[in-house]
């Protein structure tokens, strides 16, 4: 069964804070200086995103030690090393997508044709962070579901990350062919909107969440890196 959200801005929790986090690191970002501008740009994006997700829940079919990889569906992922470490004791998975829409992109290309980059840079950050608390709020939504079973979950991993191919995208949406955020996907597994993501989160008994996740992953220039340092 899928289970579909729909999220007003304000359910999301971002502020000038979080948005500064980004912008600099740690007390590097001149609140003074840009404060007014964030403020606007967050208002703005606030009117134009559409945020919606969604998750299915797969029973696994066989975990492979030796590909590293899950069956669902008779769909196989080949996780790698470290997301196959994380999610090998689940016993089903929560296949996610979920979306701020076309406006924040439609935002980051308006202020590039004004001649704004640094706006343009902006819109990006903040159209970036409201893909990734959406993916928070999925995660708070499968874990709820989770608790009601007497059972965990894991953190959420996404294609492309923590050494994951990103090609395995298209596993994940042969299983979600009904997808009501919109999310269409290229043959480079490129999605569109730009400002989705997608993933899997374990549920099992003997699962456990990481509350440290960058630890295990070794893609240093990861925007979000900074934030749980």
């Amino acid at each position: 069964m899928m289970n579909t959200f729909e999220y007003g801005f304000s359910e999301l929790g971002i502020g000038e804070e979080s948005i500064g986090r980004l912008l600099g690191s740690g007390n590097e970002y001149p609140y003074d200086e840009f404060s007014g501008l964030v403020m606007e740009l967050l208002e703005n994006a606030s009117r134009v995103c559409s945020v919606k997700a969604e998750y299915i829940i797969c029973p696994v079919e066989e975990w492979n030690s030796d590909r590293q990889s899950v069956t669902l569906k008779g769909v196989i992922f080949n996780l790698k090393h470290i997301v196959y470490r994380q999610l090998r004791k689940s016993e089903s998975i929560a296949i996610f997508l979920c979306t701020a829409g076309p406006g924040p992109e439609t935002l980051v290309r308006k202020a590039m044709e004004d001649g704004d980059p640094f706006a343009s840079y902006i819109y990006d950050i903040i159209g970036s962070e409201i893909a990734e608390h959406a993916s928070r709020l999925i995660l708070k939504e499968v874990t709820n579901a989770a608790e009601i079973s007497g059972m965990k979950v894991t953190n959420r991993y996404s294609p492309g990350y923590c050494g994951w191919d990103v090609s395995d995208q298209h596993g994940l949406f042969r299983l979600m062919p009904d997808n009501s955020c919109g999310i269409s996907l290229n043959d480079s597994a490129l999605m569109s909107p730009e400002k989705s993501a997608s993933g899997m989160i374990g549920i099992g008994n003997d699962v456990s969440f990481d509350p440290y996740p960058c630890i295990t992953c070794p893609r240093i220039e990861c925007l979000y890196r900074k934030t749980h340092e």
